[in-house]
């Protein structure tokens, strides 16, 4: 898995950096040639839409995302493994919800051939598979997170009897 998170965060970074020059060129081409192109901000849109969701099970990988330590300094160091663990289990439940219904979004779109209202019109499938991919990535980064702390916390329990 975590293979498969610098794969994206390499790609992220790639689109990241597309994002940046498809935005940059927006600007410059409206503002000294006057021309209105309107596959930029769709482009650069999806562009981002890939780089937040693809990436986000990286950043659980290194448990960046924001928490609140003012709570963990408070509590005992075995309440704050069972809060963790309570935490990620809620986590990976949500994630999987939303990854189901973000399967629902990319099925409908891509059975019903549902574009976008600009008329470049790209296919709404291809933001939505970045979507349910993401949030399928992160759902399984937390189920090995709660996998491996649990067995993590058993072997430090078997050694210490």
């Amino acid at each position: 898995m975590s293979a498969i998170n610098k794969c994206l965060v390499l790609l992220g970074s790639i689109a990241l950096m597309a994002a940046a020059l498809i935005l940059t060129y927006s600007v410059v081409s409206r503002g000294v040639f006057h021309a209105a192109n309107d596959w930029q901000d769709e482009a650069a849109l999806f562009c981002l839409v890939g780089v937040t969701f693809l990436c986000s099970s990286y950043v659980q990988e290194k448990r960046g995302h924001i928490g609140i330590s003012a709570i963990e300094g408070l509590l005992p160091h075995h309440v704050n493994r069972i809060r963790g663990i309570v935490i990620d289990i809620i986590s990976c439940l949500f994630f999987t919800f939303f990854s189901v219904k973000t399967w629902d979004l990319l099925v409908e779109a891509w059975v019903d051939g549902q574009v976008t209202n600009s008329t470049w019109a790209p296919s709404l499938w291809i933001p939505y598979a970045m979507m349910f991919a993401g949030m399928a990535l992160l759902s399984f980064q937390l189920f090995l997170q709660i996998f491996v702390r649990k067995h993590v916390a058993t072997d430090v329990l078997s050694r210490g009897h």
